[in-house]
């Protein structure tokens, strides 16, 4: 089966999965998940899978990138910030749907590989940078949008919560621990009642992903989530 083929096929499996929104659906179509998948495995680029990139990361299987895409729910006025870029395929498909995307990776070498892919397919709407995920990037905020890509235990790191616009969305993977991640969604109200940082969370559905590595401190709980 050629890769047009194999791509058709694709996004009526990710139709059947629920992945519904048009401009997902458009960016999964547009951009070629073959460039941002190693050689030995780019036959398998349009199989519903995740592959390894190298350096312990993987590209998530394109039904988490659609699912996870599509609870952030990005429009084209939004501004993204992305932790763990990765292979740089979820951050191109972000681009082709908000704004600007901002993306963050602690690997040297594939942050290096993503900008070289995000340079041949012309994504002047994404900024590349080498940095710790957990702190965002702080000069940039605040952001209507905030997706990330590596398991995180307890609580989302509070200087990504603090990061968040309001009335803007984050979709991050949760959990007491590492097997026992969910996709959850929370909402900053446009109006933080009483200075509190709460936020509100509505848990999507259990999800594997690499962890978020920590700092040499662990962050406390300082904003509660409800």
């Amino acid at each position: 089966m050629n890769r047009a083929a194999s791509k058709i096929r694709l996004l009526m499996l990710l139709r059947r999965q629920g992945i519904t929104d048009v401009n997902v659906l458009r960016a999964v179509e547009l951009v070629p998940r073959e460039l941002f998948v190693p050689t030995p495995f780019r036959d398998q680029a349009y199989e519903d899978t995740a592959l390894p990139i190298g350096h312990g990361q993987t590209i998530s299987q394109p039904q988490v990138v659609g699912l996870m895409t599509q609870a952030l729910a990005a429009g084209p006025n939004d501004k993204v910030l992305e932790i763990g870029t990765g292979s740089g395929y979820q951050a191109a498909i972000l681009a082709k749907i908000a704004r600007h995307v901002y993306t963050v990776e602690r690997h040297r070498p594939l942050l290096q590989e993503a900008e070289a892919r995000f340079a041949a397919l012309r994504l002047p709407n994404v900024t590349a940078r080498l940095a710790d995920g957990r702190r965002g990037w702080p000069e940039a905020a605040p952001f209507e949008r905030i997706l990330v890509t590596a398991g995180c235990i307890g609580y989302p790191p509070p200087d990504l919560v603090e990061q968040l616009a309001p009335g803007g969305i984050m979709v991050i993977p949760l959990g007491p621990d590492h097997r026992a991640l969910k996709v959850v969604r929370l909402r900053r109200p446009l109006v933080d009642g009483d200075g509190e940082c709460g936020l509100q969370r509505e848990e999507l559905w259990p999800v594997r992903f690499v962890p978020l590595l920590p700092d040499l401190a662990p962050y406390p709980p300082q904003c509660g989530v409800g």
